[in-house]
């Protein structure tokens, strides 16, 4: 009886030492998601557990409508705050600070077996993931009569993923505009698992994820048009090709949003203070493409100056330079 008073005791004052630890709230982008985890876990490391960060997973559009409810302090994203977010966040007064803090791509994955494909041209992926290819476009001879005659199994992210969002509006021309019959998860390894173990399965998913998983799938070269840097050549993703853009037009940012308002508790301006610092180095170790030097330091000057809303104007831009962008003043 005594022993079971005891650890009841102790339960009761471990329970309560840890609510009283502060808490950094973070939701939205699973391709953001390894790169902010492993940033917690070197933080609550250096503060040697005075400080919780918490990091959810609803995709960059479901973290975005947390984040615009003021229930998260940070929002991992994968694209650009959209328009209809932005005004949800107007509706609630929640002001924020935009940061990018690296690069990633859509790679398109295919199991390894493949033998036929290599590259792939972005009017081919267009065919493939247009809305009207649903119901029409089942085979791969459906898209070009040279490729085999058996059944296309697609895969690819959910409609609340950053990815899903920029995709879409690269390949097909508008975001969110896309056949609805694949395999979706906001989990990628679910798109990995896929397409590895089907020889007639075609997918895309972040470059990081690829980088990972490189036995398991092939990633195909891009022809990315005529707006490529690169016209009629097909280019594989990579750290050189992601950062130079002529991986074109799947390369992108990814960013975090941090509430202002939350800003003012310690805690949390600690957090992303040691973000932004250790960035170059923990998105270079979990496979992500690094920003130049020069972007860090105009984040860094985003966040001290407390520069408030989006230099994206509530959608994606394809193919303008980031530099460009950070040096102008976001809307609200």
């Amino acid at each position: 009886m005594l022993l079971k008073t005891i650890l009841a005791l102790v339960t009761s004052l471990e329970v309560t030492a840890h609510a009283q630890v502060p808490v950094v709230r973070i939701d939205g982008s699973s391709t953001v998601f390894p790169i902010t985890e492993a940033m917690a876990e070197d933080f609550q490391t250096s503060v040697r557990g005075k400080v919780r960060v918490t990091v959810g997973v609803s995709g960059t559009g479901g973290g975005f409508k947390k984040f615009c409810r003021g229930e998260t302090d940070v929002q991992d994203a994968s694209r650009p705050i959209q328009e209809k977010e932005l005004q949800a966040c107007k509706d609630k007064g929640i002001k924020f600070i935009e940061i990018p803090i690296a690069f990633d791509a859509a790679a398109i994955a295919v199991h390894p077996k493949n033998t036929w494909l290599n590259q792939i041209t972005l009017a081919e992926l267009k065919k493939i993931w247009s809305p009207e290819a649903q119901g029409k476009i089942k085979k791969w001879s459906d898209v070009n009569p040279a490729w085999p005659n058996e059944k296309m199994n697609l895969y690819g992210p959910g409609s609340d993923s950053g990815t899903f969002d920029y995709f879409t509006e690269a390949v097909v021309g508008k975001a969110h505009s896309s056949r609805g019959d694949y395999t979706a998860s906001q989990d990628h390894n679910v798109t990995v698992t896929g397409i590895s173990q089907d020889r007639f399965a075609l997918g895309y998913l972040p470059l990081a994820y690829y980088e990972e998983n490189k036995s398991k799938v092939k990633v195909l070269a891009v022809v990315g048009g005529e707006k490529s840097p690169k016209k009629n050549e097909g280019v594989l993703p990579n750290r050189e090709t992601v950062e130079s853009g002529t991986y074109f037009p799947l390369s992108r940012p990814i960013f975090i949003y941090i509430n202002e308002a939350a800003l003012n508790k310690d805690w949390v301006s600690q957090f992303v203070k040691f973000y932004l610092k250790q960035a170059p180095q923990i998105v270079l170790e979990v496979k992500y493409v690094p920003l130049p030097t020069k972007l860090y330091v105009l984040g860094n000057e985003r966040l001290q100056k407390k520069k408030l809303g989006t230099v994206f104007g509530g959608h994606s831009k394809i193919g303008l330079k980031l530099e460009d962008l950070l040096s102008q003043e976001g809307s609200l």
